[in-house]
């Protein structure tokens, strides 16, 4: 073997990536520089865990940073009551006295709730003079506490306060909460559906009083034609407060309504702002609801009242409505309940009178944007009227129309407020049909959503069938009432 190949080769000249120099594995070392000796007189002590509550180190410390009564009891890491809070703060703080710790004389307040604890006899005296004069017996309370405030105190809370002390918010809601239980005998503290809100700005001790609505159910009779189920804004001023000369500065376009009929007495009744009418449906302006009416509930808004005998009430609204509106079934509701009002799918009876002839019905030719839906109507088979109309004919036309499933295209008089489309509703029963020459009368019950008038004059071919068609004359409504609302 040759003298090269007896010496051992150089790992290292094939160690980096540029195979021209070696690789130092000592290269990325910093020196390290050096320290000053330590100084043997610092103290480790001022640097030494203290031993958080409920060892009598902690509550020690907890007085000495000023701590208040109300925070030292519920820091302590001892059971207590917010009753009797301040009296267990007091005696761990002659315990910690008695042990020689006092709180600096820089501390100003309480570095756990500034304070609020202290105020709070104060805070409840402003919450009831508040509430003075507001009839209710559920109350809900909140306070809001700026974020700086709550992320320094649980801060503080974690490095000093025993495990599992209560958080500032919810300790504060919870003493005043106690006095206030003390103080309003016949109120319930809820956590929901209260009657009233009370909210706590702790920043600036501003207190909001929110007064709930109230909510009753029952149903309305309209017995007179020419009002409109709720309030309806002029036309001319759109409702604007002082209104205009066209609605005699009323800013409604009806100077009353069956809102009004049952709402005005009974909101003076419960001293309450305003009121919203939510009911099972509508009726037309021109049209009566009678029976047992219409389902309906009334909501009043903050309302100062809230308690009252509602069969008074009820006699009260039937009296000063002058014979135009009737309520009956009052009782009391909530909120919920409008959800169910106005979702309830309830089939409706009418009787509704009508002329037909002498001239024939004719379809009218419509070129609209929405001829794609109305060519979903189908077509129906033509009827020979007989030369001379008699009343076996006529009410054996209108009779046909029992139990057929209506195809209507949103009527022209809605057009402007619904969607242009093809509604499919069905013709339960109809019953108790008259004849007279050139006029005839029908009871009809209908699914929820009929356009009972369209029924009739069929709204120039936009429903079919209807009774227009079927005598092949034109049919003009002369009135319509609501006998029955199937639901409740």
């Amino acid at each position: 073997m040759s003298e090269s190949n007896d010496e051992e080769e150089d790992w290292s000249n094939y160690a980096s990536a540029g195979y021209s120099s070696a690789y130092d594995p000592w290269a990325d070392l910093v020196p390290q520089e050096e320290t000053e000796d330590f100084d043997d007189d610092f103290e480790m002590d001022e640097f030494a865990s203290i031993r958080p509550p409920p060892s009598d180190e902690g509550l020690d410390h907890l007085v000495s940073i000023g701590t208040c009564d109300y925070c030292i009891a519920r820091l302590s890491g001892q059971p207590f009551s917010w009753d009797g809070a301040q009296n267990l703060g007091a005696t761990i703080r002659k315990s910690s006295d008695e042990r020689g710790a006092t709180k600096g004389d820089d501390v100003q307040f309480c570095p756990f709730c500034e304070d609020l604890f202290v105020d709070m006899d104060v805070l409840v005296e402003e919450i009831k003079s508040k509430l003075s004069g507001i009839e209710f017996k559920k109350m809900q309370i909140g306070a809001h506490f700026a974020k700086s405030h709550v992320a320094e105190e649980d801060d503080l809370r974690t490095r000093n306060g025993a495990t599992g002390s209560q958080a500032l918010k919810s300790a504060f809601n919870d003493a005043l909460s106690q006095k206030l239980k003390l103080e309003l005998k016949d109120v319930e503290l809820v956590k929901e559906q209260p009657e009233i809100m009370v909210l706590i700005d702790t920043l600036t001790f501003n207190i909001t009083a929110e007064l709930r609505s109230l909510y009753l159910y029952g149903r309305y009779r309209k017995l007179k034609r020419g009002i409109p189920q709720t309030r309806w804004p002029c036309r001319a001023c759109k409702g604007r407060d002082g209104g205009c000369e066209s609605c005699d500065e009323t800013g409604l376009q009806y100077p009353t309504s069956v809102q009004d009929q049952i709402g005005e007495p009974l909101r003076v009744a419960f001293q309450a702002k305003n009121t919203a009418f939510h009911g099972m449906g509508r009726e037309d302006i021109d049209v009566r609801c009678l029976g047992r009416g219409r389902p309906f509930v009334i909501e009043f808004k903050s309302p100062l009242r809230r308690y009252a005998d509602l069969s008074e009430l009820t006699e009260l609204v039937n009296a000063t409505s002058a014979g135009s509106v009737e309520i009956s079934e009052l009782r009391a509701s909530r909120r919920s309940e409008v959800a169910r009002i106005k979702g309830t799918a309830a089939e409706k009876s009418y009787t509704i009178r009508f002329k037909y002839g002498p001239d024939p019905h004719v379809i009218a030719e419509t070129t609209t944007e929405s001829d794609e839906q109305s060519e979903e109507i189908e077509e129906q088979p033509k009827i020979e009227s007989p030369a001379e109309l008699t009343p076996e004919f006529v009410k054996e036309m209108i009779a046909s129309l029992e139990g057929v499933t209506l195809e209507q295209r949103t009527p022209q008089r809605v057009s402007h407020r619904r969607a242009d489309k093809v509604r499919k509703r069905q013709v339960v029963s109809i019953s108790e049909i008259l004849v007279e020459p050139n006029e005839a009368e029908m009871t009809v019950r209908c699914e929820s959503g009929t356009y009972v008038k369209e029924l009739v004059h069929s709204d120039e071919g936009r429903t079919v069938p209807s009774v227009a068609e079927k005598l092949g004359l034109v049919c003009e409504v002369i009135w319509l009432d609501v006998n029955d609302v199937h639901a409740d």
